[in-house]
């Protein structure tokens, strides 16, 4: 019976170990049910306004394509149960099943609690190195979480995107998403008001998460436990492969996007 007391105790320890690895959650047969929600294809809201002419090239000419993913615990996987599940590694499998002839590749430069200025300052190192023909930038949750001034944030969103742009990179913004933490922080909608306004006025792509997140909750009546972690603020494995499919079909949608082309017998004046 002692053995047994022993044996039960070491089980129990163990399962408490596997609980939390490295900010990833393992799953329980009971969260594994949140698969059962489906997801829809959002493209009202996730379709891409520009074309992405650089991935487009790359496709035309059958070139890999190098994808840098840039951000915080969003984009490094926190609240996931393994890397795998995080965003980019869902996205990359997305992607290669639509373009099976072509070599892509995702590149994860998420850090937990970064912020623009933190990002921006591993930027030669994370993304210049990589030579990147795309870049997602997720941007603007923790600013808002520690209440940072936003017009700081501004600058350095419009400074982060032309840099990304002196690379000849295509560029997409990732606002902040739709989770009890954030949606409680009186700045949150301005935040992703300015994100907006910075991706229009630099003619680069956004794409709209926390949107989408709304739309899960207000309209799908989809409960925040089965699209955000039991923390209130980070995604989970559902929330993370529902907006990775969501983005994957927006990158290849603005990828394949037919380039109007002015008639050869217009006239211009």
């Amino acid at each position: 019976m002692h053995i047994l007391r022993r044996s039960l105790s070491w089980i129990a320890a163990v399962a408490a170990l596997l609980l939390t690895v490295d900010g990833f959650v393992a799953m329980s047969p009971a969260s594994a049910e949140t698969t059962a929600t489906p997801c829809r294809n959002a493209s009202d809201i996730v379709r891409l306004s520009n074309p992405l002419s650089r991935v487009s090239a790359k496709l035309a000419s059958g070139q890999p394509i190098t994808i840098v993913a840039l951000g915080s615990s969003s984009t490094a996987g926190a609240g996931a149960s393994s890397p795998a599940a995080s965003y980019p590694n869902r996205l990359a499998a997305d992607l290669v099943k639509r373009f099976p002839k072509h070599p892509i590749r995702v590149v994860n430069r998420g850090v937990n609690g970064e912020e623009a200025r933190d990002m921006l300052a591993r930027f030669d190192e994370s993304v210049a190195s990589e030579r990147p023909d795309l870049v997602l930038w997720q941007v603007g949750t923790n600013a808002v979480l520690r209440d940072q001034p936003l017009a700081a944030q501004d600058t350095l969103i419009h400074d982060g995107i032309a840099r990304m742009k002196a690379l000849g990179a295509d560029v997409v913004l990732i606002d902040p998403q739709f989770a009890p933490k954030v949606i409680a922080k009186t700045d949150a909608p301005r935040m992703v008001a300015l994100i907006a306004a910075a991706a229009k006025k630099e003619n680069v792509d956004l794409f709209q998460r926390f949107a989408l997140m709304q739309r899960w909750q207000a309209d799908d009546k989809i409960p925040f436990e089965t699209f955000v972690s039991a923390d209130g603020l980070h995604m989970n494995d559902w929330s993370y492969g529902c907006f990775a499919s969501n983005l994957a079909s927006a990158i290849a949608e603005a990828a394949t996007r037919p380039v109007a082309t002015v008639s050869a017998t217009a006239s211009f004046h």
